[in-house]
């Protein structure tokens, strides 16, 4: 993981609310090698999704700058953003609304291999079953509409659409957040067993600290826009050094076992 993949320096978004402009986001500097996952914490209302939407070129940023496999992310325009963004995946917390859920899972894995060109016509179909074995399904699950999935399946898809086009890197936001808890420790080995076979690095954004520590190298607090604080996921959930990261170490749920 020494090779640096991401590298985000004083971005900074403002928003106009009730006549006065509001940071969002207040010269944030976070850094991501190959292969690495990085946890992005923080409360509703800290900046973390502002972030992950100028990362997908959602939003525009006020001022700073990234870097994404070497070239400038916020210069690239047309074509060349085109071709780019297949290296740059996105998982949202919510599939049903990021697919539409009338169309089948083979027409929504199909997309991305034929409009980035992954593969010959005649050889998706090979493919969409591949990624859906990959990700835990089976290829009968190909001719079955989106709507009719579980909620884990619908994710599974959401993960299997994102690395189709053979991505570096996944941002995922509250990916695991809307599912079960025993769902969500499958999804989160799934995460982990795909970065260890592809290299895959993730920025994975949660508020909840207890997610983001099963499945991150290293872990960032944001709050009020500002990046609090930054070290390996065992210090900062172990010595919490910003108010930011107590409190949401104080919100992970804990079980009693004293008897009434």
């Amino acid at each position: 993981m020494n090779d640096m993949l991401l590298s985000i320096e004083n971005l900074s978004k403002g928003f106009s609310s009730s006549g006065r402009r509001v940071a969002a986001l207040d010269n944030v500097s976070l850094t991501i090698a190959a292969g690495e996952t990085l946890g992005l914490v923080g409360a509703s209302g800290s900046g973390k999704s502002t972030l992950s939407r100028i990362l997908l070129r959602l939003l525009s940023a006020d001022t700073g700058s990234i870097r994404f496999e070497g070239a400038d992310w916020l210069a690239l325009d047309g074509a060349p953003l085109r071709r780019k963004r297949a290296r740059m995946q996105m998982v949202f917390q919510d599939p049903l609304a990021a697919f539409n859920p009338l169309a089948a899972v083979s027409t929504v894995l199909d997309d991305p291999l034929r409009i980035h060109g992954i593969a010959a016509k005649n050889q998706r179909a090979g493919e969409i079953a591949m990624l859906l074995e990959r990700v835990g399904l089976t290829a009968d699950h190909a001719a079955r509409p989106v709507r009719s999935l579980s909620g884990g399946q619908r994710q599974r898809v959401a993960i299997a659409r994102a690395i189709a086009t053979r991505p570096s890197m996944l941002v995922l936001d509250e990916a695991v957040s809307a599912l079960d808890v025993t769902v969500r420790g499958r999804i989160l080995e799934l995460l982990v067993d795909l970065q260890k076979e592809q290299g895959i690095a993730c920025l994975f954004i949660s508020h909840d600290l207890a997610v983001v520590r099963a499945v991150s190298h290293r872990i960032a607090v944001m709050d009020g826009g500002r990046i609090v604080e930054t070290g390996p996921a065992t210090t900062v959930v172990a010595a919490p050094q910003s108010n930011a990261a107590r409190a949401l170490i104080a919100a992970v749920p804990r079980l009693v076992t004293d008897p009434c």
